[in-house]
């Protein structure tokens, strides 16, 4: 995972990429190359807290474009800072995490409620796109069948939500966060990835770790704030 920098709308801003070459299948919540699919990359871009493009996912491409990444790929979007993006591993299970905590949100919550983060564009009824806050990456060095897949996406959020209430708080995440699992293809896939089976487990401790860890991290980052 290497990070890159680029100047847009008068920042500076990073983004992280995974080179991972061929040989990944990954599911994907992602803007540009969600679902299941193969993917030859991953991308994770910074983006300026006031962003206003309405077609993120051709803004991705460009950005791709830009990066030299070739073949088909993930990209992800975050207003948070990519910077401070906290990594863990866990027995062969690698994870990036980016936290940002703005607009903190309960999944399931009273039908009409407002939410700061998904507010009317420019005052009109069509709401708004706002980049994820939290973007979770997780690479797996095993195959996972389709149904592993998805469970390993369920155990990733499990683990997210988890380090997010014992980090202080109280949410299950943002409504924009997104997340991309990368398997590994070649052998018999597994078929389990939930939190006690053998590869979920270890999603779970790396994603819990990654998260947890940037969830204390932008505390302090607002602590210096005030």
């Amino acid at each position: 995972m290497e990070t890159v920098w680029r100047e847009e709308d008068g920042k500076r801003l990073a983004a992280t990429l995974w080179r991972a070459g061929d040989g990944y299948r990954t599911i994907s919540s992602a803007m540009l190359g969600g679902g299941i699919r193969t993917a030859r990359w991953v991308l994770n871009a910074q983006v300026a807290g006031a962003y206003s493009r309405t077609d993120p996912a051709v803004h991705l491409a460009e950005l791709a474009a830009a990066y030299g990444l070739e073949g088909p790929g993930v990209g992800m979007l975050t207003a948070a800072s990519v910077s401070r993006t906290m990594r863990r591993d866990d027995e062969g299970v690698h994870v990036s995490a980016t936290v940002g905590l703005r607009v903190p949100t309960w999944a399931a919550a009273p039908a009409g409620a407002p939410d700061p983060e998904l507010a009317p564009l420019d005052g009109t009824s069509r709401p708004a796109w706002t980049p994820g806050t939290v973007n979770i990456v997780v690479a797996v060095p095993v195959p996972l069948d389709d149904a592993a897949l998805v469970n390993a996406v369920v155990t990733a959020t499990e683990a997210k939500t988890q380090a997010l209430l014992e980090a202080g708080y109280p949410c299950t995440g943002t409504a924009s966060d997104a997340v991309c699992v990368a398997a590994a293809t070649g052998a018999e896939p597994e078929v389990f990835a939930g939190p006690r089976s053998t590869w979920g487990a270890r999603i779970a401790r790396a994603v819990h770790a990654a998260v947890h860890a940037g969830a204390l991290d932008y505390t302090r980052y607002l602590d210096s704030r005030d």
